[in-house]
């Protein structure tokens, strides 16, 4: 929820900061690029941290991380403080990958659990619509050119209220086992599972677990290992199309604002925050199909199973990006307002079949098909590469439209949705439990 909510507060604050410290399109990159930038630190650190540590320490710990990033971004006097304010926001999102995926996994019934990983990520969405909704009542109710700083302090808020509901919650049974300490184990069972007082006190208590847990857990635990020949084609498949994906799920979502301006959807330009509200208003239409789309995910992978909704997604973005290059050269032209619904319906299919597709599928991957002893490690490098794709995307698609218009951001986004297709067609054997 918070990777949402945070991609589009960023995204809706943005012409605001632009307003009132005139800065370039490298710098709006720049900042754009440090909250991704902070998740690939975060979620390559996270994994293997997990891993060796826990799952819950590190849930805890990035919420202070966020928290912290988020007072520093509201209370920025230009780039340099934005800039180290949202690097910490991001490695905090990033942290969380790993930590979180990992420990949803490892806590859910194995009959639900493909649907319950997609409806987590859905969140994602939950936090981008209530980003929209804090968006439009402070730029409706507060003409005051420090209202974005009001948006990022809620960033704060909400890690805080995370941190506080984390707190009771019990480590990771499996992790827990793992490490051979089964009494904490036994403890964690009985908090998900009460009902299974019997069976749990059974499985811990028996002394030969501890030779099982020793016996399964890899010799040279570490990044490595995912290269190694047993898991370097699995590993092709959870961090590549992820990788291709976040280039255009990061870029699109955090310059929708600023590409429905820069189309003109509305025909009217006002002043900044008149722009702004109308451009927020649009952008939180448009993610109101996110939701949708997740929700299509929670029905559709279980009954179609992952490659086959991920590719699918991958196409669906491919065409969504060209029904909006159609719309750009309309809107060029003499063609009044007729390129507005091409708008919209390009945005639309783009979002619902990203997440019924890739951007469920992405998540869910790592934590399933890789082992308790590397699930954090798989999901944090997975993730990491994902955000390195992101921050690709949002650093070079502000550069790209400054110097080449929408067009080429559009482009760009469509080539790498069909090579997000062609990898997992290509890898897409691997996704067996």
């Amino acid at each position: 929820m918070l990777d949402g909510f945070v991609i589009f507060i960023l995204g809706v604050t943005m012409p605001l900061i632009i307003a009132e410290f005139r800065l370039t399109p490298d710098v709006v990159g720049l900042i754009g690029a440090s909250l991704v930038f902070g998740a690939v630190f975060g979620a390559g650190f996270g994994g293997p941290i997990a891993d060796r540590l826990g799952r819950k320490k590190l849930m805890l710990a990035d919420m202070i991380i966020i928290g912290t990033g988020a007072v520093t971004s509201a209370l920025a006097n230009g780039f340099p403080l934005l800039f180290i304010g949202q690097l910490l926001v991001g490695i905090g999102v990033g942290i969380d990958f790993p930590a979180s995926s990992s420990y949803v996994s490892e806590v859910l019934p194995k009959r639900s659990r493909a649907r319950m990983m997609v409806a987590t990520i859905a969140c994602q969405s939950v936090g981008m619509l209530l980003a929209a909704v804090i968006a439009l009542l402070l730029l409706k109710n507060a003409h005051n050119p420090q209202t974005w700083r009001l948006f990022l302090a809620t960033e704060g808020v909400i890690a805080l209220l995370f941190f506080l509901l984390r707190l009771s919650e019990p480590d990771s049974p499996h992790w827990l086992m793992t490490r051979g300490r089964f009494t904490e184990a036994a403890q964690a069972f009985l908090r998900i599972i009460p009902e299974q007082r019997e069976a749990v006190l059974q499985i811990t208590g028996d002394p030969g677990n501890q030779s099982i847990a020793n016996a399964v857990a890899p010799a040279k635990p570490g990044i490595a290992i995912l290269f190694s020949r047993d898991y370097r084609a699995r590993t092709m498949l959870v961090a590549v199309p992820w990788f291709l994906m976040d280039i255009a799920t990061y870029g699109v979502g955090l310059f929708t604002a600023i590409i429905l301006g820069a189309i003109d959807v509305s025909g009217k330009r006002g002043g900044v925050f008149t722009s702004d509200f109308t451009d927020a208003r649009g952008s939180a239409a448009i993610d109101l199909f996110l939701l949708f789309g997740f929700l299509v995910g929670i029905w559709a992978i279980p009954r179609f199973g992952r490659i086959r909704m991920q590719a699918i997604g991958f196409a669906g973005m491919a065409f969504g990006m060209l029904v909006l290059m159609i719309a750009v050269s309309l809107s060029n032209s003499s063609a009044g307002a007729g390129h507005i619904p091409l708008v919209f319906a390009g945005f639309i299919l783009f979002n619902l079949l990203m997440n019924a597709g890739p951007n469920s599928t992405t998540f869910t991957l790592a934590p399933i098909l890789f082992p308790t002893q590397l699930r954090g490690t798989a999901s944090g490098f997975a993730a990491g590469v994902a955000k390195i794709g992101a921050t690709l995307g949002v650093f070079v698609l502000p550069i790209l439209k400054g110097r080449f218009g929408v067009p080429a951001v559009l482009g760009m986004m469509a080539t790498v949705s069909v090579l997000g297709l062609v990898v997992t067609l290509a890898f897409g054997r691997e996704d067996s439990e």
